[in-house]
């Protein structure tokens, strides 16, 4: 009875020490797909609305932007991204509000890398943007 309280314990003190010598424990920071994010941006005047991407279980994504809306799908190996936008929704916009749809569309289209951080993810090109991912 003692050998085999022994055995237990040195077999839990060696699993231990092994989980320790492998690092911490990690959260998945993998590309958040079936998961919704929002630009981390401020409302324009006269608005409550943000930006927002709702990205499905496969990479297609439903936009709400300023005004606009649409559809489009991201497509990801490692840290390189590709993102197209298939079918945009107008929505007679105000031309400031259709300015700030089409130039967010114009950076998430020549970002080619993406990083997570916990709850952010950047969208690294020319410009990158910095959206969080909705955990409520």
């Amino acid at each position: 009875m003692v050998f085999a309280k022994r055995v237990v314990a040195g077999c839990a003190a060696a699993l231990f020490i092994s989980t320790l010598a492998s690092g911490p424990v990690q959260a998945d920071e993998g590309f958040p797909f079936g998961m919704e994010m929002t630009l981390d941006a401020v409302p324009q005047p006269g608005s409550k609305r943000v930006p927002d991407l709702d990205i499905g279980d496969h990479g297609e994504v439903v936009l709400e932007l300023w005004c606009k809306g649409g559809k489009g799908q991201f497509s990801v190996a490692g840290s390189t991204v590709i993102f197209i936008a298939s079918q945009i929704d107008d929505r007679n916009c105000a031309p400031g509000r259709a300015q700030a749809d089409d130039d967010l569309l114009a950076m998430l289209t020549a970002s080619t890398s993406w990083k997570r951080q916990g709850d952010s993810i950047y969208f690294i090109g020319p410009k990158t943007l910095h959206f969080r991912l909705n955990t409520n």
